[in-house]
């Protein structure tokens, strides 16, 4: 990014380099395959350094000493003495869902600022118990909800403020796999993360869905849930074969829909495992006025007495995983800092928690409609 380019924060590389000249001492609770991607991004600034490394498994901490410049002696296997010790500005929580909630309650305690990676906790209750630390503490909390920093995103927010889908009524949500069953940590075990799909990949283009649509308040939710390949022994060729059927307790196919406070409706689909022709990460929008896709990012309205379809001629190169990660870290460094504005606030991530929860309950219902509080 250039000097004089401004980023979604609206901080400018030039602004960031004149400003107090603040460094964020940050650490980690959990240094998994996640963790990899946001010390790629926060190293490769000035204002960041990396003061601590947490993990129940020390060689995972290890192989980043090189990257992070941290020492042995800065690798910890609890949280809590790490925290004590090292004292860090703010905390990283990329450990798996179960543990989000307590390792961002125990860092807000010890005065540190936080991002955890997304879903925000395993259950509301989690997530109002973080927010409600983050406060007591007087600290930050932000939740990893990188497709919000997404250029198609931006473009379909933008026109949402200034009105041109009036007011929306309907949205439908696709996050589906033909075959994408992880193959590697624990994305198999509720115990471990709460759910499948719904809450692993439904999360993301839920939660952008959400934010385009004005984060309305979410009063009911209904749903099922169908589990019928993850936990059966498969020889299928695929990109991510072998995976562990026997530990595989979650959902491979999740529907629900989500009632509004403001009368709209939103459609939800996820699945690892959907037999379809390809995979799909897209949103739809049908307002009074107009609707859109997310991809690719159009709107279709009736503009001049013909119906229009408006797809911009450009919207910005940052689609990658990893600009999008350098987007939204380099906004928590800065809201952090210098108190820049965060898209992804802790009280959204607690309205997504709502929805997927109000899903899975519902579920075990058999789909009968839910109150989400």
């Amino acid at each position: 990014m250039a000097n004089n380019a401004v980023d979604s924060t609206g901080f400018s590389e030039a602004k960031k380099q004149e400003a107090t000249g603040k460094k964020l001492r940050l650490a980690f609770i959990g240094t998994g395959g996640i963790a990899g991607t946001h010390i790629a991004s926060f190293t490769k600034w000035s204002d960041v350094e990396i003061v601590g490394l947490c993990d129940i498994i020390p060689e995972r901490m290890y192989r980043y000493l090189e990257k992070t410049n941290c020492t042995k002696d800065q690798c910890f296997t609890d949280y809590k003495k790490m925290l004590k010790a090292v004292k860090p500005d703010a905390v990283s929580v990329c450990t798996p869902n179960g543990v989000h909630a307590p390792a961002a309650i125990a860092a807000s305690q010890a005065g540190a600022h936080v991002i955890t990676e997304k879903p925000m906790a395993m259950t509301p209750k989690e997530c109002q118990a973080m927010i409600d630390a983050a406060k007591k503490a007087g600290r930050k909390l932000v939740i990893g909800f990188q497709y919000r920093y997404h250029p198609n995103t931006l473009f379909l927010k933008a026109a949402a403020d200034k009105g041109a889908f009036g007011d929306i009524m309907f949205a439908r949500v696709q996050a589906l796999r033909r075959q994408g069953i992880p193959n590697w940590g624990v994305f198999g075990q509720k115990k471990l993360q709460g759910g499948g799909p719904c809450i692993d990949i439904g999360v993301h283009v839920l939660e952008m869905t959400h934010f385009v649509m004005g984060s309305p308040r979410p009063v009911a939710a209904m749903g099922n849930t169908w589990t019928y390949a993850g936990n059966k022994p498969s020889k299928l060729k695929c990109t991510w074969p072998g995976w562990d059927h026997k530990t595989y307790t979650v959902e491979d196919l999740a529907i629900g829909q989500i009632r509004f406070a403001n009368g709209a409706l939103l459609h939800l689909e996820a699945s690892f495992v959907a037999h379809i022709k390809e995979d799909v990460w897209n949103f739809q929008l049908m307002g009074t006025k107009g609707g859109a896709t997310w991809d690719p990012p159009q709107l279709f309205r009736n503009d001049n007495d013909y119906m229009t379809n408006v797809q911009p001629a450009w919207v910005g190169n940052g689609t990658g995983f990893a600009t999008l990660f350098d987007e939204k870290l380099r906004n928590f460094v800065d809201h952090c800092l210098h108190n820049a504005p965060t898209p992804a606030p802790a009280e959204h991530g607690l309205m997504v928690q709502k929805m997927l929860d109000g899903i899975y309950r519902s579920a075990a219902t058999g789909g009968k409609e839910v109150k989400i509080d």
